[in-house]
């Protein structure tokens, strides 16, 4: 018979990764209902575009805020809270009459992502103390999380097609309370710590990210001097600055920035910033290509990416075998390595490719992808000390948060600005009107924000210009991101070069050292 307590920590980690999966699917399944939820809500692109962005705006604003609360309140009871929030917000978004009322729900849905995300991967730390036990614990949690996100294109299409734009809203309210009813009986009480809550660092935490993640987000679509866009930005930039002044001075603050004075803390979470910055590329590219120069419909893109997804489910778990017994840096290094010659590989395909030929690019992308969730998790909880692996996990999730934005915004931004570029050459070969071909950059360029769509009626020359000059855009921008994803892996594969050995974290003698602290790490933790 199986032990009571092993039991009980399956049962535990079970409802965490429910809870992941579901909160990690919604960030991309949503995507597959905007076309009917515009239709039946009539709502316009604008309104389509803050269904999804009021989500990521409140999950990143929030995310350092409910790390604090879950150290300070209980990360059970604040995971638990925040489950109930996210299926109540589902439930409300099921409901929703009009595109406000949707708006409001996926930013309720953010609030209560934002409350169990981090103390998800605390608790993990709790319930498994061993080194390979935790590390396999965490491979699993990653994969499912992973799993989440890469599957949601896959189950997006089916749920709208059988039970219209509301399904995708309505099948996390039985998740959600299957996952409450087992968190309630199996997640342990963790003693909480005795500090003030940092309010001065909870409002300009949430002010500063929130406004950068708006500007990253409306940028591309509004452009990059519209006055909106620059001045958010400028508050955001002037919150985050006042953000770390008080943060230092605080005795209690919510995050303590000298964590990143460890230099494997800070691979570790640039690490994750860069996996993120890939993923979120590859996501915003890949159906570009599939979709918009080689005729793929959105069924079969979806469908197309399933060997991706297969490789993340098998990799996440290996990876947490090859970092209990290595170590976080090869497993993490490697990966980043794999999808930056993925990214770099997707590049050299353009209208004429066939799937069998591209094939090993969505092997490696999500081989390499799954390489490195698992390492970043581990490493970082390796280097704090208990009290502070909710602050940890939700510096990691906000960061991988903001990768993901930065990465289709800065990519995009690339993408956009190459293709201008080149199809006002083309155009200009061709004695089409200034005037004219501005126009025609212009509606190319703001279709969806994607550019993969084309106005009607062209001449054939013309429509082969702005099919060449969109293909070299998209070429361009994956290279620039296997290029900055290559130079992380260096940036990592340096910082963890210090890590110690299994079992040794911040502020506490590793063996061998002959009873001396490290200096670098002298006084991070507070005991």
């Amino acid at each position: 018979m199986k032990d009571p307590t092993v039991r009980r920590r399956t049962t535990a980690l079970a409802a965490l990764c429910i809870a992941m999966f579901m909160t990690m699917l919604d960030n991309v399944i949503v995507n597959n209902a905007l076309p009917r939820i515009g239709q039946q809500l009539h709502a316009g692109v604008s309104g389509l575009q803050w269904v999804v962005e009021g989500y990521s705006l409140v999950y990143a604003g929030l995310l350092l805020t409910g790390g604090t609360l879950g150290d300070r309140y209980g990360r059970a009871r604040i995971f638990l809270a925040g489950l109930a929030v996210f299926t109540a917000g589902s439930a409300m978004a099921g409901l929703s009459w009009s595109i406000g009322l949707l708006t409001a729900a996926r930013m309720v849905q953010g609030i209560g992502a934002a409350l169990l995300t981090p103390g998800s991967l605390s608790i993990i730390g709790h319930l498994f103390t061993g080194e390979r036990e935790r590390a396999r614990a965490i491979g699993l949690w990653s994969g499912v999380s992973a799993l989440g996100l890469a599957i949601g294109p896959v189950l997006g299409g089916p749920l709208v097609e059988a039970f219209g734009w509301t399904g995708v809203f309505w099948v996390n309210v039985p998740v959600g309370l299957v996952g409450l009813v087992v968190a309630a009986r199996s997640l342990p009480r963790i003693a909480t710590t005795a500090r003030r809550l940092d309010l001065p660092g909870l409002v300009l935490s949430g002010a500063g990210l929130g406004g950068l993640v708006y500007a990253l987000v409306e940028g591309p679509n509004r452009g990059w001097t519209d006055t909106r866009v620059i001045t958010c930005a400028a508050l955001a930039a002037a919150a985050l600055l006042a953000f770390v002044l008080v943060e230092l001075r605080t005795a209690e603050p919510m995050l303590d920035l000298r964590l990143f004075r460890d230099r494997v803390f800070s691979g570790a979470v640039t690490g994750g910033f860069m996996v993120s910055f890939g993923m979120f590329g590859t996501s915003f590219f890949l159906p570009l290509l599939m979709q918009g120069v080689m005729g793929w419909s959105p069924s079969d893109a979806g469908l197309a990416g399933l060997p991706m997804t297969a490789m993340i489910v098998v990799a996440s778990p290996l990876a947490g075998t090859l970092a209990s017994r290595l170590g976080p840096r090869i497993p993490l290094v490697t990966g980043l390595a794999l999808c930056a010659v993925a990214l770099g590989g997707l590049s050299c395909y353009g209208a004429r490719a066939h799937y069998t030929q591209y094939l090993w690019v969505l092997f490696t992308m999500g081989f390499g992808m799954g390489m490195t969730f698992t390492p970043v998790s581990v490493a970082v909880l390796r280097r704090v000390a208990p009290q502070q692996t909710g602050m940890a996990s939700a510096t990691i999730n906000t960061l991988r948060e903001l990768g993901g934005v930065v990465g289709v915004a800065a990519l995009g931004a690339v993408l956009t600005g190459r293709l201008t570029a080149n199809l006002a050459g083309a155009l200009d070969r061709l004695g089409v009107p200034s005037d004219a071909g501005r126009r025609l950059a212009d509606s190319v360029t703001s279709a969806g924000a994607t550019g993969a769509e084309r106005p009607a009626g062209l001449p054939p020359a013309v429509h082969d210009a702005v099919t060449g000059a969109f293909v070299d855009g998209l070429h361009f921008a994956m290279r620039c991101g296997a290029g900055a994803i290559a130079l992380a892996a260096v940036l990592v594969a340096v910082l963890l070069s210090g890590d110690r050995p299994a079992g040794a974290r911040l502020g506490e003698v590793p063996p061998g050292t002959g009873g001396q602290r490290p200096e670098p790490v002298r006084g991070l933790i507070r005991g």
